[in-house]
């Protein structure tokens, strides 16, 4: 059965065997292709693991906790690409953060190795 053919029969109300075992496979075929796209990281996942790893090695490094601005100077990144890794990490369990008072900038987050 063709898709055209599997539409068609949706819109016409024919639901037979043969449409229901289409709709089936295309169900398969799909949870099969989300399946290989969660498992695979993307290009942009891939090319923020070093960067990550720098981050860590910075914040290890460091004698206190650190911001988010601090690491993007030390790892010369921004500092939003620098945030957002560090967000990544702290879900992952490797960063753990808290919010410090900073004379000028007010309550920010710190960021240092978790324990």
């Amino acid at each position: 059965m063709t898709n055209r053919e599997f539409f068609t029969a949706v819109i016409n109300g024919t639901f037979n065997e043969e449409v229901i075992a289409h709709a089936q496979d295309a169900i398969e075929k799909l949870d099969a292709r989300n399946a290989k796209r969660s498992s695979t990281p993307s290009k942009t996942q891939r090319e923020n693991e070093p960067i990550k790893q720098a981050i860590v090695d910075f914040v290890r490094s460091q004698e206190n906790a650190v911001t988010a601005s601090e690491i993007a100077q030390g790892v010369e990144i921004s500092t939003q690409k620098s945030s957002a890794l560090c967000r990544q990490l702290v879900a992952s369990e490797i960063l753990a953060v808290a919010d410090a008072k900073i004379k000028g900038k007010g309550t920010v987050k710190v960021y240092s190795i978790a324990q």
